[in-house]
């Protein structure tokens, strides 16, 4: 059976469905060189795109989003700490004390955790996350080249180009912002390709154990994407069975695909049980993100714009578009999607009945995620117009939609447009046989592909200098300040714009050790409450505001200096003894969103609540007696 477009001499989904093994003949030589060249060439873009990390791991951070790789590092070192104590996966005291967070609900990636853990306690998180990030690109661009390769085109050259597109898209490098889920792009190629394996005949066990495994680790990987490639999965397997041929195959093919999809039910049920449950009705749960869904949805105008961080930007002809530099997945650019329309119409011109059931199922696939990825009210050149309501808006209160972003969708979009730019390559480099008769007119194809494609080039990542890490850390010294399992923070209290005292709980638990100290706060998606009410309601990025924090907080990113009474000093009695807290440091630098905290401000508001602190090595230190301290202050007559 061929769920989809046979490719010129060879079977694009398929396998053979017959009983009968196929006759002997000559074994199909595998380009090994050709996939070495490709390994090596996908390698070298990642690392020039990634280059501001590797320049200096220890204290480089990618600049549009520097507490998003500060959270990324906390969980790949929580899985040292994961693995020698063998503690909860899916729910973690360390952050947020007393409460906790239940990292079900949060991208706590405990694959690349577990995996990459004997890298991280020997290196450190910093040279982990970026390790992963760049395999990440690079893998996302070779996978997609082998799935095109096997699937869909003959030439190399021409999955080559397939690859790259969707590897280095404008949305992957944007999400390679501090994104180690979202640019997890191979993940979803690996699952595709095993689910057009379903149909073999004689394999179902197999492929219904190896897709369990799969869909294991794509959750843990990158749930949401794999949300979304089960949506797309199946938007495609239902247009192509609404074709003749597809009802007539799919006869055939039905019982093995369903011996497949029931093996990878129970293997995958039965491995995300624990995990399931926790998100879904675990300790600290919530419902829904938070984000709002109207100002994370792509604007019109963005697919035709040029990106910020490419060629075509670095030239003056970027635009800003997005929500953020995280978010930016469309910006293919007018040339190319363009291109991808003439391609589209070529190809179902000029193609044989079967390959055009593929191409209408890619076309419909690319429409309804373009459609989703508008959001629940149109966006155009910044503006939201609210009496223009689109797709999203009849899903926004559905369970499962209403925690994912409709911006995110567009990279579904990308795929179709990597698998069809592929498919044009393949006529512009083959000589025979080629839908595109003339020589002039694959020469004429063959430049528009380039001139396409080399506008929206990326740049490197920008990056910038983040605090260093303390000597009063990485020496051990906090140990002699806080208790084993005691609480101890570095101010202000973590937050999304400032993690620095997660990165410092985070290079100690990588370092292993039995003594480890906790931290009230923190960045993650939490609660808006912690009452039952809160199970209820939407989620929110922190912990919920209190008095101290939000004083630490003000001083630190504002320069706030207000002038403290009794009452401030015992309303902190009673938020430390609510954290536990024992005691209080503070670096030299402080990392913001930006660049550094202001240190004085925080300096003298500490000083004015707890009096002078303690010089040990590069910190201050406040010791906290719980209960005791802030001591009251009287003024003399």
């Amino acid at each position: 059976m061929t769920i989809a477009a046979p490719a010129p001499e060879t079977d694009l989904t398929t396998a053979s469905t017959d009983d009968e093994p196929a006759a002997p003949g000559p074994r199909r030589r595998v380009p090994w060189l050709a996939h070495l060249t490709m390994a090596l060439v996908s390698l070298s873009a990642a690392v020039y795109v990634t280059q501001g990390l590797w320049a200096a791991t220890d204290r480089n951070v990618v600049a549009d989003n520097v507490s998003d790789q500060g959270q990324f590092e906390w969980m790949l070192s929580y899985g040292v700490y994961l693995l020698q104590h063998l503690s909860n996966p899916f729910f973690t005291d360390l952050l947020n004390s007393p409460q906790g967070v239940n990292l079900a609900m949060n991208t706590s990636s405990t694959f690349y955790a577990v995996v990459f853990a004997p890298l991280t306690h020997f290196a450190g998180p910093q040279v982990t996350f970026a390790t992963v990030l760049t395999l990440n690109l690079s893998g996302s661009a070779f996978v997609w080249y082998l799935f095109l390769r096997r699937w869909l085109v003959r030439s190399g050259l021409a999955a080559a180009v397939g690859g790259l597109l969707f590897g280095f898209s404008p949305g992957l490098v944007s999400h390679a912002n501090g994104h180690l889920n979202w640019t997890s792009g191979w993940m979803v190629g690996i699952v595709a390709w095993w689910v057009l394996k379903l149909p073999e005949r004689g394999h179902w066990l197999r492929n219904g154990i190896v897709l369990g495994l799969l869909c294991t680790m794509g959750f843990s990987v990158a749930a949401e994407a794999l949300f979304f490639a089960a949506q797309a999965s199946g938007l495609f397997l239902l247009v192509w069975l609404l074709s003749r041929r597809g009802l007539r195959e799919a006869r055939t093919a039905i019982g093995p695909v369903l011996a497949s999809l029931g093996v990878t039910a129970v293997v995958a049920g039965s491995l995300l049980a624990w995990p399931l449950y926790m998100h879904f009705n675990g300790p600290l749960k919530f419902s829904g993100t938070g984000f709002k869904m109207r100002y994370y949805s792509e604007d019109l105008i963005s697919y035709v714009a040029f990106p910020l961080r490419s060629m075509a930007g670095a030239l003056g002809w970027g635009a800003d578009l997005a929500p953020n530099p995280t978010e930016a997945t469309s910006f293919l650019g007018a040339p190319l999607v363009i291109l991808f329309l003439v391609a589209l119409g070529l190809l179902w011109k000029r193609s044989s009945p079967e390959r055009r059931i593929t191409l209408r199922a890619l076309a419909v696939v690319a429409l309804v995620f373009f459609l989703l990825s508008l959001g629940p009210r149109l966006r155009l050149l910044g503006d939201e117009h609210h009496d223009i309501p689109l797709l999203y808006a009849l899903l926004t209160d559905v369970p499962l939609f209403d925690s994912a972003l409709p911006v995110r969708y567009t990279l579904v979009v990308v795929v179709i447009f990597a698998l069809v730019i592929a498919m044009l390559a393949d006529e512009v480099v083959r000589r025979r046989e080629s839908l595109i008769r003339s020589r002039i007119g694959r020469i004429a194809f063959g430049v528009a592909i380039v001139a396409a494609l080399a506008p929206i080039a990326p740049l490197p990542l920008r990056t910038l200098q983040r605090s260093a890490e303390p000597v009063f850390i990485s020496s051990g010294h906090w140990r002699d300040y806080v208790s084993d399992g005691g609480v101890m923070t570095s101010l202000p209290l973590s937050i999304d714009v400032a993690v620095d005292s997660m990165r410092w709980q985070a290079y100690t638990m990588a370092r292993g050790g039995d003594k480890q100290f906790r931290i009230p706060a923190g960045y993650f998606l939490g609660p808006q409450d912690y009452a039952e009410t809160g199970r209820h309601l939407v989620g929110r990025v922190g912990a919920p505001d209190r008095a101290t924090d939000k004083l630490f907080y003000r001083a630190a990113r504002w320069g706030q200096m207000p002038s403290l009474t009794n009452l401030d000093r015992a309303q902190a009695r009673v938020d430390f003894v609510y954290w536990k807290l024992e005691a209080i440091f503070l670096p030299a630098e402080l990392t913001g969103p930006r660049g550094n905290l202001n240190r004085d401000a925080l300096v003298n508001v500490t000083t004015d609540l707890l009096g002078e602190p303690e010089q040990v090595d590069d910190v201050l230190v406040w010791r906290i007696r719980p209960g005791v301290d802030p001591v009251d202050q009287w003024e003399e007559d």
